[in-house]
């Protein structure tokens, strides 16, 4: 009886795929632009400058929002990809990502 050719791959020694999905590359700060406004809303009544509107890594998050931080001499976090930084430090935050080569895009009044 002739035997039919294998036609289900179950085990291979091919380290690398050919349809291995490529790493996420994020775009340069100068290809981004930061939407920056002021918020009170579900804070009780404390006022925060949000920065949204950026693509990067965790890792980039983190290390950014230690220098706006650092810059506004204030704290802040990062969460559901928007950085927060205590207070009202609108144009701090502006002046240091101007800096950084991001374009800035002021939302709200």
């Amino acid at each position: 009886m002739p035997q039919k050719p294998n036609s289900r791959l179950v085990y291979s020694t091919d380290p690398a795929p050919d349809d291995a999905p490529a790493p996420a590359a994020y775009p340069s700060a100068a290809q981004q632009t930061a939407r920056i406004w002021r918020d009170r809303a579900r804070r009780r009544g404390k006022t925060v400058t949000v920065i949204g509107g950026l693509q990067h890594d965790p890792a980039t998050f983190e290390a950014l929002l230690k220098r706006l931080k650092q810059q506004c001499g204030a704290g802040g976090t990062y969460k559901d990809g928007e950085i927060e930084i205590q207070g009202d430090h609108r144009e701090r935050v502006a002046a240091a990502l101007g800096a950084m080569g991001y374009k800035i895009k002021h939302v709200g009044g």
